[in-house]
């Protein structure tokens, strides 16, 4: 089944001219079935192109879902028009006293900014507190991995010599969690950040399960104990062209960036680049949407948060 979203939403139509199957409001309700609601609080810049990633992985599964796009109160947007986020947006305090089956937090480009100094942190540990009495599952992506990580447990990161810019091999270390059911032993990621947690400090709370890492990014796929908060410190939604894009905006801008590693075909930009975590990013997202939301949470989703 597909996803639902707002009819003239643009992902509409580049996700349709992929084959992605994306239903928009007004042929979804001439069906009658209880759809998942996930809410997408979406912190990236280039909020359309985001929008598309994620959309693209949630369509692929047998499940209805019906997306609300969120944003923050009284945070300007850059890079977005403030027509596209009236249309298709809305602020959180707009539906705090809602509930949500599965809520997604995306990454920020953020990874060099004290987590207090970031201007809207105190909404982002209000929603946090929300999602944890609101929402059945959440899944943090990239920056969001990490601050949801020192919200709940006061693991603070560390700042990297260099930034992680590329695709990274991870070893599954908990194969029988179904949030990696069907992963092969070792597979690719992209990672794109400044920041990092050691291991050891994960290991310190018995709560937090690292499912994948490597010896080069650190822990990439972790979840607590109770299945509702998901954390991935790299970027499985990645399109093909990201990271060659973010690693010419930082020759552009003066920033000595190095090359992203296993990313060019023969390690030459020239040749291009190649695609080899689209399948596991599609098995993330569905296992998550299979295991921890739709088997987790209940028929009636005013009873969300009682048990919590």
């Amino acid at each position: 089944m597909p996803v639902k979203v707002i009819d003239q939403l643009p992902a509409v139509e580049a996700l349709s001219a992929e084959n992605v199957f994306v239903m928009t409001e007004s042929r979804a309700a001439s069906q009658d079935i209880r759809p998942l609601r996930i809410a997408i609080l979406n912190l990236m810049p280039n909020k359309i192109v985001t929008e598309i990633q994620l959309l693209r992985l949630l369509a692929n599964s047998p499940l209805q879902l019906d997306i609300e796009l969120l944003r923050i109160d009284d945070h300007v947007s850059k890079h977005t028009s403030e027509s596209h986020l009236n249309c298709f947006y809305r602020y959180f305090s707009d539906v705090q006293d809602q509930n949500y089956d599965g809520l997604i937090i995306t990454g920020a480009p953020l990874g060099l900014v004290n987590y207090e100094d970031v201007t809207y942190w105190q909404q982002f540990g209000e929603i946090l507190r929300w999602a944890d009495t609101h929402v059945t599952s959440t899944l943090f992506l990239c920056w969001a991995a990490h601050a949801a990580l020192y919200h709940y447990y006061g693991l603070q990161r560390e700042i990297r010599g260099e930034k992680l810019s590329g695709v990274y091999w991870q070893d599954v270390k908990q194969p029988l969690s179904p949030l990696v059911r069907g992963f092969d032993d070792q597979f690719l990621v992209p990672h794109s950040r400044y920041a990092q947690v050691p291991i050891q400090k994960y290991q310190q709370h018995a709560d937090l399960h690292i499912l994948a890492e490597a010896d080069a990014t650190g822990a990439y796929l972790l979840q607590n104990s109770r299945g509702n908060r998901i954390f991935v410190t790299g970027h499985p939604e990645y399109d093909l062209t990201t990271l060659d894009e973010e690693y010419k905006r930082d020759l552009a801008a003066g920033i000595s960036a190095l090359l992203p590693e296993n990313y060019y075909r023969n390690n030459d930009p020239l040749q291009g680049p190649q695609k080899l975590w689209q399948a596991h990013a599609f098995l993330l997202f569905s296992n998550w949407l299979n295991y921890y939301v739709y088997q987790a949470t209940p028929f009636d989703i005013n009873q969300i948060g009682q048990n919590s």
